[in-house]
């Protein structure tokens, strides 16, 4: 009686491949569509608009003297301010305006977070302005979802062919307006009408315009959370202590929809209605709930639509608003928040800010408004004239930094017998600069080497201007 064995298969069980998980890198873009709305951030959004482009669009145009009051003339190197009229030597001055801005910027990030990207950045204010222009031509936000979900058509065609007209004609204006601070704006436009305006200057118009175009009108928030650097290193001036608009989710928090009849606190919720409206009236499309994020600019747009809708719900206002870490864990009122902002380091941007500021002002106010630059011909060191006498000869570069006309006397000092060989008057035009050659002589018997002697020059017209440029005179072996 035979038997049979079943022996199990001891072929290899086939390869499982595993599930994949494709993992992308890059998300694309999706365009966000604001929602309107109203409150007093947005009434404070909208009056830095206004008053920033009333002074970038017409401060151009205003006239100081017959010329230009605020004109940056990179061709003849002079920068007018008003009655102030600046060389490249006065550089330092716009070494010290930098400095301020970098100060300010830090003292106003410490107190309230980003303060100047939500109000006064251009960025902001170009986009809120292009944004402005689209819900005009295009509708509200649900009329342009609607529209860019829409087929091709003659009337998406048009409306979409006029908000870019629209946006072209602002942009061009735009970037007109910025050449006019470097060339003579009322003669920039009369040479654009005559046809007659140099390459660069259309360079720069055309370049400036599409950035505007561009920037305003596509990219908008694409610029805050991926090209600026200020989201990137905002995090190192905040503090605990800083102003930032903050989501309450003590009292926010579980959310939920509900009527407005409903008592929220019977039913387990906490007071946000979970409408997301303060994801849709927010420029850079984020969600404040998630608590701070570096794409938050700060506009204050989810604060003024929460109070909105706690309002309809006869909710307290202020779960979402500006406040502090340290308010929003202590339960500060608005009085400890205001006192705790006089903190040491607010205090010592603001004593760094106001000496700057100071200095530069003394230093503006005590400046002399003519400068004088000597150099030495390297043509002739020295040489032997007339009776023996030795003479070096010199160029001096006279900057009148005032907007009339200098007679200047020379006059040089510091060795014995030293005399001037030129004539000792000049005059020098409103805002020229004079180059001139000036002869000095000493008599014979002087040893020879390199000694130090000085020109002084003095105004005849204003007793002021006085200056003294220092100077060697070389004797000969």
């Amino acid at each position: 009686m035979s038997h049979s064995t079943v022996l199990p298969d001891a072929s290899p069980a086939p390869d499982v491949e595993p599930d994949e998980i494709e993992v992308s890198l890059y998300e694309s873009r999706k365009k966000i569509q604001t929602r309107s709305v109203t409150g007093t951030f947005v009434r404070w959004r909208w009056a830095l608009v206004w008053l920033t482009q009333i002074l970038f669009y017409g401060v151009p145009w205003f006239q100081w003297n017959g010329r230009q009051a605020v004109l940056f003339d990179l061709l003849s190197r002079r920068f007018y301010l008003g009655g102030l009229v600046l060389y490249p030597q006065d550089f330092i001055y716009l070494t010290g305006l930098l400095v301020m801005s970098a100060l300010s910027l830090f003292l106003f990030t410490a107190v309230a977070g980003r303060l100047w990207c939500g109000y006064a950045c251009p960025q902001t204010v170009y986009t809120e302005i292009f944004m402005w222009i689209e819900k005009k031509i295009e509708g509200d936000r649900a009329a342009r979802i609607r529209l860019d979900d829409a087929p091709l058509s003659g009337a998406k065609f048009g409306r979409r062919g006029a908000k870019h007209l629209a946006w072209i004609v602002f942009a061009l204006w735009t970037g007109f307006t910025f050449v006019g601070y470097f060339t003579p704006i009322r003669d920039q436009g009369a040479e654009m009408l005559a046809g007659t305006l140099g390459a660069w200057q259309t360079f720069w118009i055309f370049f400036y315009s599409f950035a505007t175009y561009g920037n305003a009108g596509f990219m908008r928030e694409q610029v805050c959370k991926y090209m600026c650097p200020y989201a990137r290193f905002q995090s190192a001036m905040f503090d605990k202590d800083t102003l930032i608009v903050t989501y309450d989710a003590a009292r926010g928090e579980p959310r939920g929809s509900r009527g407005k009849k409903v008592d929220y606190q019977e039913k387990g919720l906490g007071a946000c209605v979970d409408c997301t409206l303060c994801v849709q009236v927010c420029p850079t499309g984020i969600d404040i709930r998630k608590g701070l994020q570096y794409e938050c600019i700060g506009c204050g747009a989810c604060a003024d639509v929460c109070d909105e809708v706690m309002g309809k719900f006869g909710y307290a206002p202020g779960l979402v608003k500006y406040s502090t870490e340290n308010a929003m864990t202590g339960g500060w009122d608005q009085s400890q928040i205001v006192r705790r902002a006089l903190r040491p380091r607010v205090l010592v941007y603001t004593a760094i800010l106001a000496a700057i500021a100071v200095a530069v002002g003394v230093s503006l106010t005590l400046r002399v408004p003519m400068k004088v630059d000597v150099i030495r011909d390297r043509g002739a060191l020295a040489r032997m004239v007339e009776q023996g006498r030795i003479e070096n000869v010199y160029r001096l570069q006279i900057m009148n930094a005032t907007e009339a006309k200098q007679v200047v006397t020379l006059a040089v000092e510091g060795m014995d017998g030293i005399t001037l060989a030129s004539d000792p008057t000049v005059e020098v035009l409103p805002t020229e600069v004079r180059t001139l050659a000036v002869r000095v002589q000493i008599p014979p018997g002087a040893p020879s080497g390199s000694h130090p002697i000085r020109f002084r020059l003095q105004s005849q017209n204003e007793a002021a201007i006085r200056l003294d440029e220092k100077t060697t005179f070389l004797v000969p072996r």
